[in-house]
């Protein structure tokens, strides 16, 4: 009488793992730049927002507000005084962000202090979005 084998042998879960684990890895690398390009994305409608936070503050309450960016740490902060209005913290989701000014105030009267245009670039590996303020506060998000 011939015995009957039941259930699978260590090598056959084995193939059968590392099958499932090269099919996890090519779907991760063809989903990263979808990740990337959603993070990126979200980041730069955060700081666009920010920036509109802080002009339509600048006329409602007739005061100086400040938005503070911080490329080491990848967060902007939105500043009237001594309070502080809103904040973005982009360093959990991974993105970096490049600036050609350190902040950009704006008068009560909504107008951008400084002599030139503010340029905000937002990046996660290949991904990237640049926000342009200009000196008459407006944002334009590419």
């Amino acid at each position: 009488m011939r015995s009957q084998r039941r259930g699978t042998t260590l090598v056959e879960l084995a193939i059968v793992l590392s099958m499932l684990a090269a099919l996890a890895l090519l779907a991760l690398g063809s989903g990263l730049p979808l990740l990337d390009a959603a993070a990126v994305e979200t980041a730069s409608r955060e700081s666009a927002d920010l920036f509109a936070l802080a002009r339509e503050h600048a006329l409602a309450a007739n005061r100086r507000t400040v938005v503070r960016i911080d490329t080491a740490g990848a967060r902007l902060t939105v500043v009237a005084g001594p309070d502080t209005l809103a904040h973005a913290d982009f360093a959990p989701s991974g993105v970096l962000l490049a600036s050609t000014r350190d902040s950009m105030a704006y008068q009560a009267s909504g107008l951008g202090l400084g002599a030139a245009n503010l340029r905000l670039v937002l990046r996660r590996r290949a991904r990237a979005d640049t926000i342009t303020v200009s000196r008459l506060g407006r944002v334009e998000r590419r």
